[in-house]
C-alpha cells in the first residue's frame, strides 16, 4: 500500500500520479510498464516516486485493488438481492455490472484482465491473493446456493466453475469494449443475457 507522504499530498496531486499510472499500465503489462515514464509525465522526481510506494508492485497493487472497489461500487445492491434472486438472475447482474464497468472505466478494465491473463500464480497469489480468494469465495456460495435450490448441476466442480466464471466476467468487459461501439445501456444489459443464456444452457443444439 502507499506511504503516508503520498495520503498526505494535495488531492490534485495524488490523482494525477494515479491517472497517469493507470495510463501506463493500461498501454503497458505490469513488466514493461515503466516507473521512469510515470514519473516523467507526472513531473516528479523518481526519488520522490519512492517516497510514495515501496516500488513499482506496490503502486500496481494499490491499482489493482483501487479497481476492484471500483467495480465492486457496481454491485453493491446485490448484497441485499442475493437471497430472493435465483442463481442466473445473480449471475446476469453481475456480469451487467461488469459490463457497464468495463464500459465506464475502460483502461481499469484492461489493467483487470491483463492481470487475469498473467500465467505468473505465484504473482498472482502476492498481489492480489486475498482478494481473489474471497471472490471465488463468493461465487462459490452463490453455485452451493443453486445447488441447494436445484437450480445448478450437483455434480459440477465448484471452486473450478466459480474460477471460470470469475474469467468469463472479465472477458466479456474486454470483448464489448474492443468489439460494441456503443454506449447504449439495453446493449450492454443484451450481451450480458447473452453470456447467462450460454451458462445455463451450454452451446449443445437443442432437440
Amino acid at each position: 500500500m502507499p506511504k503516508n507522504t503520498f495520503f498526505n499530498l494535495p488531492e490534485e496531486k495524488k490523482d494525477r500520479i494515479i491517472e497517469i499510472a493507470i495510463d501506463e499500465f493500461s498501454e503497458h503489462d505490469y513488466h514493461k510498464a515503466s516507473i521512469s515514464r510515470i514519473v516523467k509525465k507526472a513531473e516528479i522526481a523518481k526519488g520522490s516516486f519512492y517516497q510514495y510506494f515501496e516500488d513499482k508492485k506496490d503502486l500496481y497493487k494499490y491499482i489493482l485493488l483501487t479497481a476492484g472497489e471500483k467495480k465492486f461500487s457496481y454491485l453493491t445492491h446485490l448484497v441485499s438481492s442475493v437471497t430472493t434472486m435465483d442463481t442466473f438472475q445473480i449471475l446476469r447482474e453481475l456480469y451487467s455490472g461488469g459490463v457497464i464497468f468495463a464500459k465506464e472505466n475502460p483502461k481499469l478494465a484492461i489493467i483487470g484482465n491483463n492481470f487475469v491473463k498473467n500465467n505468473d500464480a505465484n504473482f498472482k497469489e502476492e498481489m492480489l491473493g486475498e482478494s481473489t480468494q474471497k471472490s471465488n469465495a463468493f461465487l462459490g456460495s452463490i453455485l452451493a446456493k443453486g445447488i441447494a435450490a436445484g437450480e445448478i448441476d450437483p455434480e459440477i466442480d465448484v471452486e473450478f466453475v466459480s474460477y471460470i466464471l470469475t474469467t468469463l466476467s472479465m472477458s466479456i468487459g474486454e470483448y464489448f469494449i474492443k468489439e460494441m461501439q456503443t454506449n447504449d445501456y439495453n446493449d450492454m444489459i443484451n450481451l450480458s443475457d447473452k453470456m447467462i443464456y450460454i451458462i445455463e444452457n451450454g452451446i449443445a443444439k437443442k432437440n
